[in-house]
């Protein structure tokens, strides 16, 4: 598979940062009370993460190794005041829904983690379609999960009420966000056992996301699962 294709494959299905590495929870379970937000706030997390992976990308043998992570937060918080910025000027809707959801997204671990185990390690054609398949990834997952909560918890889709529904509230609130997002991932992990996919091991998800600590490097980690595979 071309490297390219494969960025994007990978961050949308073998790695999404939401139903696979489980990264990103806080915004995810926060704003998908509507298809609108959880759309929203993908989008917005997409600018910046590719946005920053291009940048530190580019700056990666520049940067000195000590302060790689004080350069990568100043970097993505930039480019998230810039975003900020777009929001109030021209979706003052939207970035009033998100609220505090849009200046965290500068300790987002999903961005901090490309940063530090992708972006700084390799070019920015690859850099580019890693942050643009993630992006994508978290977009389209946020987009289901405020899907289903809409209709499940206000019995409306995009605004409009859905016949004879008046929805079960607790889907609106943050005991249904967690339900909704197992029911969801359990059903995809059932799919994968079917089709005879072993699940990834959780030290080489996290080791993956860069921000765990655990010292896997991703490269090596996808070794050892093309191997045990």
């Amino acid at each position: 598979m071309n490297k390219y294709v494969e960025r994007l494959y990978n961050g949308i299905l073998k790695e999404n940062p939401t139903f696979v590495l489980i990264l990103g929870m806080c915004p995810t379970l926060a704003v998908t009370t509507s298809m609108v937000n959880g759309f929203g706030m993908g989008v917005s997390t997409l600018f910046v993460l590719v946005m920053s992976n291009i940048v530190i990308s580019m700056l990666r043998k520049i940067i000195p190794d000590k302060v790689r992570v004080p350069a990568f937060i100043v970097v993505v918080a930039s480019f998230v005041t810039i975003l900020q910025f777009l929001l109030l000027a021209y979706l003052p809707t939207l970035n009033k829904a998100l609220g505090i959801y849009i200046p965290l997204i500068v300790v987002n671990c999903i961005i901090l983690g490309r940063a530090e185990s992708y972006a700084s390690k390799n070019s920015v054609g690859l850099s580019l379609f890693d942050g643009v398949g993630m992006g994508i990834g978290f977009t389209l997952a946020l987009t289901i999960l405020g899907a289903f909560r809409e209709i499940l918890g206000a019995g409306t889709i995009l605004g409009y009420n859905i016949p004879h529904w008046d929805g079960i509230t607790i889907f609106v609130m943050a005991p249904g966000a967690f339900f909704v997002l197992a029911v969801i991932i359990a059903v995809q992990n059932y799919i994968r056992a079917k089709h005879g996919k072993k699940p990834r091991k959780l030290k080489c998800e996290m080791g993956c996301a860069g921000c765990s600590g655990c010292g896997n490097d991703y490269d090596n980690c996808e070794k050892e699962e093309k191997e045990e595979i």
